[in-house]
């Protein structure tokens, strides 16, 4: 079996390179299951219904969410009519969406879980550590699969230990840039950030010459998602079919 995940989906051009090649990479790796992050795919901050469609319909099979999730806000007016999608368990409010989904692949229960960081994170709705446990005392699957979404390099690191007997890959989000580190830690197929799917002259997605009036100028300005010829990260996860143990992890970039 194998898994692909595509790091965080910025913007139009981000969207747009992942309808793309998608099809591609799938027969490519021979992908059965396939998880990206949207937390950013509307114009950099959150997601739409609309957009979410066009990313299962390009064959998407569950998003994963982060510190943007709310930041439009029908998505609480949308989010029952979009049961793919996942918010992270320990982001405020920690009442609000499903933080993880059983999925059957190839005859076996796949738990993907989405998680947040608590060092340098806004809405922090206290740890994960205790929504994990939760989900391996209580829910019942081949393959656990967690999506951290966190700034911290060690914290994300420090989790995939702590967990090294009892999940089987996490893969970290959020900071953009794809980490030359992965591989197993114990039973765990992991690194430390999945990187980007978005323009490549960019700030991790930020158009430079905005954030430059911005940061550098003290300019009030508003928010832009860069534009340009964009670039894919992701990583492809092998499974053995049989005793559902991770075997490698690979990144891709495009």
């Amino acid at each position: 079996m194998r898994i692909l995940f595509v790091g965080d989906i910025v913007g139009a051009s981000g969207r747009q390179i992942v309808v793309d090649h998608l099809p591609m990479l799938k027969q490519q790796y021979n992908v059965d299951f396939t998880i990206a992050n949207g937390e950013n795919s509307a114009h950099g901050k959150g997601i739409t219904k609309k957009i979410y469609n066009q990313l299962i319909n390009a064959g998407i099979e569950c998003i994963t969410m982060g510190n943007h999730t709310f930041a439009k806000r029908e998505i609480f007016d949308d989010y029952e009519s979009c049961p793919e999608l996942l918010v992270p368990a320990n982001i405020d409010p920690v009442d609000f969406g499903n933080y993880y989904k059983v999925y059957t692949v190839k005859e076996k229960r796949i738990c993907v879980v989405n998680l947040y960081g608590e060092a340098f994170m806004n809405r922090v709705g206290g740890s994960p550590y205790p929504f994990m446990d939760d989900v391996l005392e209580h829910v019942k699957a081949d393959y656990y699969f967690v999506d951290f979404h966190a700034e911290s390099t060690s914290e994300k690191m420090l989790f995939a230990n702590v967990y090294s007997e009892d999940i089987n890959a996490c893969v970290g989000t959020h900071t953009h840039v794809q980490t030359a580190d992965e591989r197993l830690i114990g039973r765990v197929a992991y690194i430390t950030d999945v990187g980007m799917c978005g323009a490549r002259d960019s700030i991790i997605g930020r158009d430079v010459e905005e954030l430059y009036h911005n940061v550098i100028l003290g300019e009030k300005t508003r928010y832009t998602v860069a534009s340009g010829d964009p670039f894919l990260n992701a990583v492809v996860i092998d499974i053995d079919d049989i005793t559902m143990e991770s075997k490698s992890i690979q990144r891709i970039a495009i």
